[in-house]
């Protein structure tokens, strides 16, 4: 049996920020807030805001500005309640409110637990894509911010790539487990009956070259969405 949680009525959501993907992360906003039956805050998680906070240099081998500033999460949230980080190439279809509900105080943090063999080569836009264990856990990470205290900015700044997504800071008994349906690898895994999250890992039809990506016309119809005409 799970812990009583905290009686915060709000889901805190942040998502990953890169330039390149501002349109995604808009889509990714309005599509939480247009399935949400319980108040959402969200925020992204900027290297422009973070100045004099996060001063790590980038790594080749990192494909978004946010790789590593995601796990500055819990400091952002203060330590203090529960908070979600999302990567932006996303598409919410399900109720929030369902993945708040999970929250388990005996963990520090859940996630999907992938199985994800990738090969060594390129993605969208010529990023690298670099194989590792545990990837993709990291890209939905839902915070017991109490218990992740180890994420200081110091050692977000220091630790290596592989100690921050392999969750190295933690015990494996602190890692929690999320449905799939939560984090569905477009392109990558057979799409369940009812996704709850789409993730476009391979790249997103917002990029010139994923424009042909599998379900990139929910995306689009999405995107679509945000911009219907008011009623006269």
């Amino acid at each position: 049996m799970s812990q009583p949680l905290d009686d915060s009525p709000t889901a805190r959501v942040f998502i990953g920020y890169d330039a390149r993907e501002e349109v995604a992360v808009n889509v990714l906003t309005a599509s939480f807030q247009a399935r949400a039956s319980i108040p959402v805050q969200i925020a992204q998680v900027r290297l422009d805001q973070l100045k004099g906070v996060y001063s790590r240099e980038r790594d080749p081998k990192q494909s978004t500005d946010f790789s590593f500033s995601r796990f500055l999460v819990p400091w952002l949230a203060g330590y203090q309640g529960w908070a979600l980080f999302i990567d932006a190439d996303m598409l919410c279809l399900g109720d929030i409110a369902e993945l708040w509900a999970l929250r388990d105080q005996r963990r520090a943090v859940q996630v999907v637990k992938h199985q994800h063999e990738c090969e060594e080569g390129l993605k969208f836009q010529g990023m690298p894509q670099t194989p590792y264990g545990r990837k993709n856990w990291s890209s939905v990470m839902l915070f017991n911010c109490e218990r992740c205290r180890a994420l200081t900015p110091e050692y977000v700044n220091t630790a290596s790539g592989l100690e921050l997504h392999q969750f190295r800071w933690l015990a494996d008994g602190e890692i929690g487990e999320l449905p799939p349906a939560w984090n569905v690898l477009v392109g990558v895994q057979e799409l369940p009956p009812e996704p709850r999250v789409l993730h476009y890992t391979l790249g997103g039809p917002w990029f010139d070259d994923c424009r042909d990506m599998p379900e990139s016309g929910r995306w689009l119809a999405a995107r679509a969405a945000m911009n219907r005409p008011l009623e006269p």
